[in-house]
């Protein structure tokens, strides 16, 4: 059995082309008197209809097949266009919330954060590193008891969004700058073939969705609930950003930018500290220490 349209097409046309020809041959046989060049014209035409009747047959079965195409559910449809929204919002909501919201409800930002909270009740000492940011392959930095250090990438993912080789190859070359002697890679959905066996050769522990949650649930504090969170509108956001720029600010000098608000002491990626506007992510005004 053929097992494209087009394969059904040619047999289509090799039918019909066949059963053209016998039967111009016997409309040539039994008639006494034709001409030779009916019997040319019997050839070419054959070919020439058999061709059009196996096109005919292969455009009409895949215009078939597009109409029987299945329509996605709207509930499906909805559901992943908030979980993407979710996951590509930079929003980075209290600790409360994210210890009740479902991992698929959260935030790249937030899964770091849910990270770093389950490894302090490991007995870890986490610095958190990139947060919500631009990581540069680490995440999270946590320390054991023994003092060893261990890189963390937190990758939240929808669950047909593997995690690439690529990712695998940062996380190895990252940890060296934060001084950690292990990594650890952490998804919501898993690693491709070739993620896995680059992870394998490098000695790189990860984590995939399944025992994410198995470890997540172990722990206590984690309780999903059933139903999505709403997003918050980025006016409540930029108001909670201002307010604790605010609580800084009155914990520290009393410079002020060149907007009119006051500076706040902050950190670099590197350690450095600097002064940075209360207003930020809406000033991104700095000013070195010394």
């Amino acid at each position: 059995m053929a097992r494209t349209y087009y394969a059904e097409g040619r047999q289509i046309a090799y039918f019909f082309r066949g059963i053209f020809i016998l039967g111009g041959l016997a409309i040539y046989f039994n008639i006494p008197g034709l001409h030779w060049g009916f019997f040319v014209g019997i050839l070419f035409g054959s070919v020439l209809v058999a061709e059009i009747l196996g096109s005919i047959w292969i455009r009409s079965r895949r215009q078939e097949k597009k109409s029987k195409k299945p329509q996605p559910k709207k509930g499906s449809a909805t559901k992943s266009a908030h979980s993407a929204t979710r996951r590509a919002s930079k929003v980075c909501r209290a600790d409360e919330i994210i210890l009740t919201s479902r991992l698929d409800d959260l935030s790249g930002a937030e899964f770091e954060r849910l990270l770093a909270l389950y490894f302090r009740d490991q007995g870890y000492n986490v610095k958190e590193v990139g947060v919500g940011g631009n990581d540069g392959g680490v995440d999270l930095v946590i320390v054991d008891k023994r003092g060893e250090k261990t890189a963390v990438q937190a990758k939240c993912y929808a669950d047909h969004n593997l995690v690439p080789v690529m990712t695998v190859r940062e996380l190895v070359g990252a940890k060296r700058n934060h001084d950690c002697i292990l990594s650890l890679l952490v998804t919501t959905s898993d690693l491709t073939p070739p993620a896995k066996k680059e992870a394998e050769q490098f000695k790189v522990d990860y984590w995939h969705g399944a025992l994410v949650e198995q470890k997540l649930r172990a722990w206590g504090k984690w309780q999903p609930s059933k139903k999505p969170r709403p997003i918050e509108k980025d006016v409540t956001v930029a108001k909670s950003e201002m307010a604790r720029g605010r609580k800084e600010a009155a914990s520290t000098s009393s410079a002020t930018c060149k907007c009119g608000a006051p500076m706040v002491r902050r950190k670099s990626k590197q350690g450095t500290e600097f002064l940075g506007c209360s207003k930020f992510p809406n000033c991104r005004h700095t000013t070195a220490i010394g």
